[in-house]
């Protein structure tokens, strides 16, 4: 599992226990002085199976064939280049890898993301929405995407316009 924008590492310990012995959690942030605190936590609490990973706005820089399921909780509006992210995060999926974002049903300017201007985003690079939860009345919603069989061209990408976001 990758924790996109692991941050402080809330999900990346609760994911590290969920996958076990035999999983593997990558927990990403472009933040140096985030990682440099999650790796203390990850020391402290014994984690053997989290691997730091310093990503770019553009590129997660994760291994190639490494996940089964990239998260993204409360952080998709934060990325400056969503395209390019989405993109090179597709060499790091295994065949039948899930995108999982949770976010808030708001303008970006607000801290969210409308859900349209995410499967919009999303479809430009290729990924396919397989499944919408609303939560919190709506609010706060849970959208899971599957990758393209083949990266796009980066030519082919279309940007989203009229989406109610960037």
């Amino acid at each position: 599992v990758a924790d996109i924008g692991a941050g402080s590492g809330y999900y990346t310990v609760r994911l590290s226990r969920r996958v076990g012995a035999t999983g593997r959690v990558f927990a990403e942030d472009i933040m140096p002085d985030y990682l440099a605190g999650l790796q203390r936590r990850v020391t402290t609490e014994g984690l053997g199976n989290v691997t730091l990973a310093l990503g770019e706005a553009h590129d997660p820089r994760l291994p190639q064939a490494s996940v089964d399921v990239a998260l993204l909780v409360h952080m998709y509006h934060e990325i400056d280049q969503p395209y390019g992210l989405l993109l090179n995060l597709l060499p790091a999926l295994r065949p039948g890898a899930r995108v999982a974002i949770l976010d808030a049903n708001r303008a970006t300017l607000q801290h969210g993301t409308p859900p349209a201007l995410l499967e919009c985003e999303l479809r430009a690079v290729g990924y396919r929405q397989v499944a919408f939860h609303p939560l919190e009345a709506g609010e706060v919603y849970l959208a899971v995407f599957t990758p393209p069989a083949q990266a796009p061209a980066p030519a082919s990408i279309v940007p989203c316009r009229g989406e109610g976001g960037r």
